[in-house]
């Protein structure tokens, strides 16, 4: 099995939403703003070759599916589907693609299973000969989504992948689609059903996890510092707390989708408890598991 970091669509969101009550004096020191506020964020997403004998891609990132106000308006950079690109640099097109993992469904991470915006025309599905992968909570909560995160989910988007007939609701800690080579962790703080998909390592050592929006990047590491986008923020710092022991005590990876810098990293903490990261890589360039 080798592995790669696959770049989507970046986006310049504000920066005091991403941190919740952090304040700017503080959180500008780990991400610049621009002069509207705005920090950098990746769509990062994670295509692993040979896992369980399938090509499996975690994620989609944002894509180019947005018409031009919308696009803007979400602070989405490029204009062409960057996804697509990322993979055909690393070998693969959408259509070989044999599993689609998403942690939930909201557009910044399921976006790219879209064809880009084309005028008059209505969305389409990528990934043809994908298996859709949702958790069972999140999927719930897509189907009928809260006043005060309507707005984040693609309102065709559950439609579509019920009518492709290659949908997989997941229950439990592994997936028909991916077996025991894949081990599911479920977050709710910052939305019901969150998926964790964890790439489980010889011995359940040594993996590689998939953090979506429980760690969107580095700074989140840290226990309190929470996105104002959290349904729950205390809920979700408890479960970051018992996230980052388990994943520190099995020596598991952090994949990180959001942060502009960094592709994964080793969590570490310190003699105050802090917890942070370390072995810090910039992108996964086709390496094994293990690396």
């Amino acid at each position: 099995m080798r592995l790669w970091s696959i770049m989507g669509n970046s986006q310049r969101l504000d920066g005091g939403a991403m941190f919740g009550n952090v304040p700017r004096a503080m959180w500008e020191r780990w991400i610049a703003p621009d002069e509207q506020h705005r920090i950098p964020l990746a769509c990062r997403a994670l295509l692993a070759r040979g896992l369980a004998g399938k090509t499996v891609l975690f994620e989609t990132g944002i894509g180019a599916f947005f018409e031009p106000k919308l696009r803007e308006r979400f602070g989405v950079v490029e204009p062409r589907h960057v996804l697509l690109d990322s993979l055909a640099e690393a070998g693969v097109s959408h259509e070989g693609v044999d599993v689609v993992v998403l942690s939930h469904l909201h557009f910044d991470h399921a976006g790219g299973l879209l064809a880009p915006w084309q005028e008059g025309q209505p969305p389409r599905l990528l990934f043809p000969n994908a298996r859709f992968l949702v958790g069972a909570a999140h999927w719930a909560r897509a189907r009928q989504p809260h006043p005060r995160d309507r707005a984040s989910f693609i309102p065709e988007l559950a439609g579509l992948l019920e009518a492709s007939g290659r949908l997989e609701v997941v229950d439990g800690p592994h997936s028909e689609a991916l077996g025991e080579a894949v081990r599911f962790h479920v977050s709710d703080g910052h939305t019901p059903g969150l998926l964790l998909a964890e790439i489980v390592g010889e011995g359940g050592r040594g993996g590689l996890v998939f953090c979506a929006d429980l760690i969107p990047g580095r700074p989140w590491v840290h226990l309190p510092v929470t996105m104002g986008y959290d349904r729950a923020p205390e809920l979700l710092i408890d479960e970051k707390r018992r996230f980052l022991e388990d994943m520190l005590a099995r020596d598991v990876r952090l994949f990180f989708t959001h942060d502009h810098g960094c592709a994964a990293a080793r969590v570490r903490r310190d003699e105050n408890g802090r917890f942070g990261t370390t072995d810090e890589r910039p992108a996964l360039l086709g390496e094994p598991l293990a690396a």
